[in-house]
């Protein structure tokens, strides 16, 4: 099985909650409370050595369990998403469901 990782740009409220992503082209809005829990980075494989007080996410990754709905479409996507902090890129790096059926269904309506 092989590794899967898409860039993602994620769009929060003022108040930090996460209100839609833009993926493939296309706009999604996020449905309200994503799940977020951290996860441990093997930094030792990619740092050999890190300065006192620059470690701000080198250890932690933040992880998020999301679901979206793209607009006009009725089916919902569930992907887990990672953040690298602290103002790093987001990525997709696992999508769940019938995830072939949903883009083939949004292909059609984009008229692909």
């Amino acid at each position: 099985m092989g590794i899967f990782s898409e860039g993602i740009e994620v769009m929060s409220s003022p108040d930090g909650e996460l209100v839609q992503l833009s993926w493939r082209g296309a706009c999604y809005s996020i449905e309200p409370h994503p799940l977020c829990w951290y996860e441990r980075r093997s930094w030792w494989e990619s740092e050999s050595r890190v300065p006192p007080g620059e470690g701000a996410g080198l250890v932690d990754l933040q992880m998020w369990r999301l679901q979206v709905r793209r607009a006009g479409i009725d089916d919902e996507l569930t992907l887990d998403v990672v953040h690298h902090l602290p103002d790093g890129p987001w990525r997709v790096i696992k999508i769940y469901d019938a995830v072939e059926e949903v883009f083939e269904r949004q292909e059609l309506a984009d008229g692909a």
